[in-house]
């Protein structure tokens, strides 16, 4: 049975889809168009010498977001920033943290990781395919993510053109999101960080290690494409910020590496 909250979610969800006694497009199918010309998709050309780093952070905006957006853009690289809907209506300066990481592209890409992050009831989200998938349409439009890119909460899955790796938990919506053309994106290596403190667990020094092992058994998704999830608010205080900071120095002193946004991931559905 769908809780009262749920019920509600999805009653103003559906509510949406009708004006004035008419259908009108699905939230699915409405596309931000004001910034249309700034998100103009343009294709990468790979290096097959090079191994490229998708730096990605979830669950912004959140303490720590700007934190890690400043210090990505002091340090010249490029990363991906999956946002919830909810988060960003419960922080106050949550629509200004968005706009900013919209407004970054393309050093700093905005996308969705949901609306309501599952509420942290993953089972029961995915048990219910359709509300998850109103829930990433929901975000879309909230947040004005300017690409159909999703990451699921609490599960790495790919959808990508013509090819899904998802678990059964997760594989109806999966196949609802690709029918709507998004491409999800997972994680082929995580920092992890302390459920308590928020702290990240591995050093900057055990995370470059962590990824020479991933590169070396081939642990991707792709080869020579590593994906690299962390959370905002593991670098909200400076000596963690810092850590964050060592890392990515570490990573830029591979002269085989380079940094790229997930929506130039290969074998994408085009935009």
């Amino acid at each position: 049975m769908i809780s009262f909250f749920w019920w509600m979610l999805l009653s103003g969800l559906f509510s949406c889809n009708t004006i004035n006694g008419n259908n009108a497009l699905p939230v699915s199918a409405k596309i931000v168009t004001d910034t249309a010309n700034r998100f103009a998709w343009k294709p990468v050309h790979y290096d097959s010498s090079k191994t490229y780093i998708y730096l990605t952070f979830d669950d912004g905006p959140q303490h720590g977001t700007m934190a890690c957006f400043d210090l990505c853009r002091q340090m010249g690289v490029k990363a991906t920033f999956f946002m919830v809907g909810l988060h960003e209506q419960k922080k106050s300066d949550g629509n200004t943290i968005v706009g900013k990481i919209r407004d970054a592209y393309p050093q700093i890409l905005l996308a969705n990781h949901s609306f309501t992050h599952a509420n942290d009831k993953y089972i029961f989200f995915y048990k219910h395919p359709q509300m998850a998938e109103e829930d990433f349409y929901q975000a879309q439009q909230s947040l004005h993510v300017p690409y159909k890119i999703a990451r699921l909460p609490g599960n790495s899955a790919w959808v990508s053109k013509g090819r899904i790796k998802a678990s059964g938990l997760v594989k109806p919506v999966c196949n609802l999101l690709d029918s709507a053309g998004y491409n999800v994106i997972g994680w082929d290596l995580e920092w992890n960080f302390n459920h308590k403190t928020a702290n990240p667990i591995q050093s900057p020094e055990k995370m470059m290690a962590l990824v020479d092992t991933a590169l070396v058994h081939n642990r991707m998704h792709t080869a020579k494409h590593l994906v690299i999830l962390s959370h905002d608010r593991m670098f909200r205080n400076p000596q963690y910020t810092d850590s964050l900071a060592k890392f990515i120095s570490l990573l830029k002193q591979r002269q085989d590496f380079i940094f790229e946004t997930v929506d130039h991931y290969p074998g994408l559905k085009p935009f």
